[in-house]
């Protein structure tokens, strides 16, 4: 299923024309130089997921999934990043709300791995940075900005065991993880057009 959904986002993404953006140097430098950001960002939850893994033992989604159920984890779509009528406003915008949500969820982490909170604080500067870098981005091309407020304004989930807090934590991670990827997708597409 993983696999078909990538070749159908890889199909959509592949036919979504930017001309207007393709030949802009400064616009494939931003492109650049946030893929590397991303990348980090990728890198950093990656890590944590690991610690997840390695404190926990909670390392397999499939088998956490009727846990899952009673959670209230958020999962932030990025439908605007792969649909045939991509549009590189809707995206970024897309794309910086859901830093928005991840960068509050982040507090579960620290919460849950307290040893580990100057990573997750790194990473929230990062995820930070890097919704600044797009908002820039987009005032620059002159695309239409919305700005977030710096509490995320959703409640952290709350969790009725430590388990839940640990289930919730790693799916919070592979939540993250999965937002992440079709972000750099739609990131790395806009640079090779």
């Amino acid at each position: 299923l993983a696999l078909l959904l990538g070749v159908l986002l890889w199909q959509t993404l592949h036919g979504a024309p930017l001309t207007e953006l393709s030949g802009d140097q400064d616009f494939q430098l931003f492109l650049q130089r946030n893929l590397e950001f991303a990348r980090k960002i990728r890198g950093d939850v990656a890590a944590l997921q690991r610690v997840v893994c390695d404190t926990f033992q909670l390392c397999k989604e499939d088998e956490l999934l009727l846990v899952r159920q009673d959670l209230d984890v958020t999962q932030v779509p990025l439908e605007q990043c792969h649909r045939r009528t991509f549009q590189a406003e809707t995206c970024f915008s897309q794309i910086r709300a859901g830093l928005s949500v991840y960068h509050g969820s982040l507090a579960t982490i620290r919460a849950l791995l307290p040893g580990h909170a100057g990573l997750v604080e790194t990473l929230q500067l990062d995820m930070a940075n890097l919704s600044s870098n797009i908002q820039q981005q987009m005032e620059d091309l002159g695309l239409a900005t919305v700005t977030y407020p710096t509490e995320n304004q959703d409640p952290l989930p709350t969790f009725s065991t430590d388990f839940h807090h640990q289930v919730g934590g790693f799916f919070v991670l592979a939540n993250f993880q999965r937002f992440l990827e079709t972000a750099y997708r739609a990131l790395r597409h806009l640079s090779s057009l």
